[in-house]
């Protein structure tokens, strides 16, 4: 097959969590790049709808539908939705994250409500997808996680700063993440379906500058990592050109922790 379309995504349709984010903007781009068809899901859909419209513009198909991954009934109905339109879902990009947590101390009820939306609800939706893809007898999903589910934090990137209280439930669901990963990697195996992670690193937002100094010194490329940077990993494993890849946590942060 010519490297061309190996790349190629051209009608594919991809399910995209989060989409409306920093990193999510990213991954739909690409897939749309690459000519795959996009449902995004947000739990504030006519404010994405206005957003993506603008962002998106004239770039290729894009879907924006309602789900709170808190809320079983609405992944149910997501769910619904692409089965009774008898579409082939073949990418499934597992990105939405909640952080309610404030902090290590932070309240026991926002430790519990973290882990009901990317515990909890994130596994079932990850199952119903798989369900879904089964019918289908192929796909591919890609389980955005962090480097933080791997490294414990580095609390000097943070020294000259007001910030470093970091939350802890996002290093516990970002660890276990990349784990299940790897079982639904073997509970399915022989089914034609593939499940990858990736891990970034910082993704650069205009952080605070001592922060930036602090972070950038360490890495590497002597950078936190650009909306491009993630694009081709997606489009990699979401096409035929990443076939034979599954199972893998694949680290993006510039050789932080090399």
């Amino acid at each position: 097959m010519h490297i061309k379309e190996l790349f190629n995504l051209s009608g594919k349709l991809a399910l995209v969590t989060g989409g409306a984010g920093n990193y999510g903007r990213c991954i739909v781009e690409a897939l749309i790049e690459a000519g795959a068809k996009v449902i995004v899901t947000t739990r504030n859909p006519d404010s994405a709808k206005k957003e993506l419209a603008e962002y998106f513009k004239g770039m290729g198909s894009i879907e924006i539908e309602y789900m709170d991954q808190e809320n079983i009934e609405s992944i149910n109905q997501l769910i619904n939705k692409i089965k009774s339109g008898q579409r082939k879902l073949e990418v499934f990009v597992n990105n939405a994250v909640s952080r309610p947590m404030n902090g290590f101390y932070g309240d026991i009820s926002q430790f519990r409500e973290s882990m009901e939306i990317n515990g909890t609800g994130m596994f079932y939706l990850l199952r119903e997808v798989t369900d879904l893809m089964l019918l289908n007898g192929s796909g591919s999903v890609i389980n955005i996680a962090s480097m933080m589910g791997m490294k414990g934090p580095d609390f000097s990137n943070y020294k000259g700063t007001s910030m470093g209280d970091l939350p802890p439930d996002y290093f516990f669901h970002n660890a276990g993440l990349i784990n299940l990963n790897r079982f639904m990697c073997k509970k399915f195996a022989g089914t034609n379906i593939r499940f990858n992670c990736i891990s970034p690193g910082g993704l650069f937002n205009h952080q605070n500058e001592i922060f930036l100094k602090n972070y950038c010194e360490k890495v590497p490329l002597g950078r936190m990592a650009n909306k491009d940077d993630i694009k081709g990993l997606i489009v990699l494993l979401a096409s035929n050109a990443g076939s034979y890849i599954n199972g893998e946590n694949i680290l993006m942060d510039g050789g932080l922790n090399a």
